[in-house]
């Protein structure tokens, strides 16, 4: 019973396959490959208008080198305080962009209020050149707590970009669950609301190592070839992440995997509510499910083999949890399979 991360699933059988397909043969390096460009075509399809499209190792690159492309001399970027940029990339973005440094914004329930983000941009003016000037802002869909951004919520913040002329930056480790939960198009999620840059994951969606930072204007990605080579996340052979992304695309099984990930969540979430020991701290929105359970509960599902982590209530949690019981994060995946999560239930009932 894996629930620790969608990070623990391992590859989709269709992804894999086309990897192996991939496999043999020649085929141009660095980017240049005839699938290479058919995957970008592939991208601006998706997003309904012409995108540049550059592939990177993992998440954090995806988020650092997006900075790095928009970063400014003695630059600040605003997350929100719990968004994975500022609490668990190590430090990354500040080394990749040079020293740039990372503002949190409050939020509840891991969304930025738009009040509070033109709050903490107030405290960079201008003509104040001693604390730094503004150079973007970054929202993160699906959040680290596994909610989600409502349409509005994103051209809420954009508003605020567009009065401050900062790029926004959407990090979509869980870009698919996030789409699939909102039902909508990803045009709609992105560019239309007035977001630029967005890290799109599918790693966690069934891909073996597959993630790429996509510019929805290409001319303001001119420079981001020469940031990708420096930080070291030029593939060689780009065709194999090209690969993952084919499959991954193909007949929309990206969605077909984010659809199913966010059911079994649903499922689970059912069995908590049904259980008289355990309840959910919020209502999950996509594929994280945070309930709050006695720490005998706890161990009665260690001790059965159930992987999952303890978790920190997020800033503006109005629950209450007693000295006996915590919080606990279990995240799905394209491969949980609806016995596992009802084996997960007996044991909580």
């Amino acid at each position: 019973m894996f629930f620790a991360s969608d990070n623990w699933a391992g590859v989709h059988p269709r992804i894999a396959g086309n990897l192996t397909r991939h496999s043999a043969g020649f085929a141009s390096a660095y980017g240049s490959s005839d699938l290479d460009r058919q995957v970008e075509q592939t991208f601006s399809e998706i997003f309904e208008r012409e995108v540049a499209v550059f592939f990177v190792a993992t998440g954090t690159a995806a988020n650092s080198l997006s900075m790095a492309a928009v970063a400014r001399p003695g630059g600040v970027a605003f997350c929100h305080r719990e968004a994975h940029m500022i609490a668990d990339e190590g430090g990354a973005p500040e080394y990749l962009t040079g020293g740039g440094r990372l503002c949190p914004v409050d939020g509840p329930l891991g969304r930025m209020d738009p009040a509070a983000l033109e709050h903490e941009i107030g405290r960079y003016p201008p003509e104040f050149v001693h604390s730094g000037q503004p150079a973007a802002i970054s929202i993160t869909q699906t959040t680290e707590i596994g909610t989600v951004y409502q349409l509005a919520d994103i051209a809420a913040v954009s508003q605020v970009a567009r009065k401050h002329g900062l790029p926004l930056h959407m990090d979509g480790a869980r870009f698919a669950n996030g789409l699939v939960a909102l039902d909508t198009s990803p045009a709609e999620m992105t560019w239309k609301q007035g977001v630029d840059i967005v890290s799109f994951g599918g790693t966690k969606n069934g891909c073996w190592c597959a993630e790429a930072v996509v510019f929805m204007d290409p001319k303001k990605a001119q420079a981001f070839p020469f940031i990708r080579k420096r930080a070291a996340q030029l593939f060689s052979k780009s065709r194999f992440i090209a690969a993952q992304f084919e499959a991954y695309f193909e007949d929309g099984l990206w969605l077909e995997t984010a659809r199913h990930a966010n059911a079994m969540a649903a499922r689970l979430a059912d069995h908590i509510r049904a259980s008289s020991k355990t309840r959910l701290g919020w209502e999950p929105q996509a594929n994280e499910v945070f309930p709050i359970m006695p720490l005998s509960v706890v161990e009665v599902l260690k001790a059965q083999g159930a992987a999952f982590y303890p978790w920190h209530p997020p800033h503006g949690f109005a629950g209450e949890i007693g000295e006996d019981e915590t919080l606990c994060r279990f995240v799905t995946s394209f491969a949980t399979s609806a016995d596992e999560v009802d084996r997960l239930g007996d044991l909580i009932a």
